[in-house]
């Protein structure tokens, strides 16, 4: 049963296109470098691990993940990359959290604020939306890799909590502590993966009507688009009859 809202089906096959345009390597090669400024051994830095996991699952060479992780330990030379989490509203309500890694802090804050403001959205205080997430592994499968039956014999033996039917892709959700032994677990496999990764999910949806249906889907797709936003997660959802062509 689908615990999930549309506009994240939407997104993971926009995932799938951009693993490959290249977007996904970018976002990946950050978070790599985030991680390896804590450590650059992987069985020493569940972060590390986890994101390594996540390159390896779209087929990223190992020399991009190799250097990803020299950029992290200083080894080679680059930008100093910070995170910044942006909380907000978008048009009718729906709650919106965008994680982002730039080397240029003062840039990006300009930047999203303006994103929210010119599609209808409101910049929130820290804490605002956040307590109606949760954080927990996502494992994205297009639905012709792999059977219902197949994905519950594996990820559940591995530690995953659920597989769930999301259209046209499966989705295995799990604790965050299980995440690397499901990995591993399709790794063993020929199940290619769309996206596989620590994710904030919405505890409940927020369903939007309306004008406010495609103004939401306007802005969610522009803040995915800017290049220092690694993700956003949202509680949105609506009726498919309300999208415009």
């Amino acid at each position: 049963m689908s615990g999930h809202s549309k506009w994240a089906t939407i997104k993971h096959k926009k995932a799938a296109l951009d693993a490959k345009r290249g977007k996904a390597f970018t976002r990946l090669i950050k978070e790599i470098a985030i991680a390896a400024r804590s450590g650059g051994d992987p069985e020493g830095n569940a972060r590390l691990r986890t994101a390594v996991a996540a390159a390896k699952a779209v087929s990223m060479p190992a020399d991009n993940i190799k250097r990803a992780i020299m950029r992290g330990t200083g080894e080679l030379e680059g930008g100093q990359i910070d995170e910044i989490m942006f909380e907000g509203y978008g048009p009718g309500g729906a709650a919106i959290m965008v994680a982002c890694a730039t080397d240029n802090r003062n840039r990006t804050v300009s930047e999203i604020r303006h994103i929210f403001s010119k599609n209808g959205g409101n910049l929130g205080g820290e804490g605002s939306v956040a307590w109606m997430f949760e954080r927990k592994s996502q494992i994205v499968i297009e639905k012709d890799k792999a059977t219902e039956e197949q994905l519950m014999n594996i990820a559940l033996d591995a530690g995953a909590d659920d597989v769930r039917d999301e259209g046209e892709q499966w989705e295995i959700i799990s604790a965050p502590e299980a995440h690397n032994a499901v990995v591993e677990a399709l790794q063993k496999t020929p199940i290619a993966t769309v996206s596989a990764e620590l994710a904030l999910l919405p505890k409940s949806l927020n369903k939007v009507e309306g004008k406010h249906v495609n103004a939401m889907i306007k802005l969610t797709e522009a803040l995915e688009e800017h290049d220092d936003v690694q993700n956003v997660y949202s509680n949105f959802d609506f009726d498919e009859a309300e999208v415009s062509a």
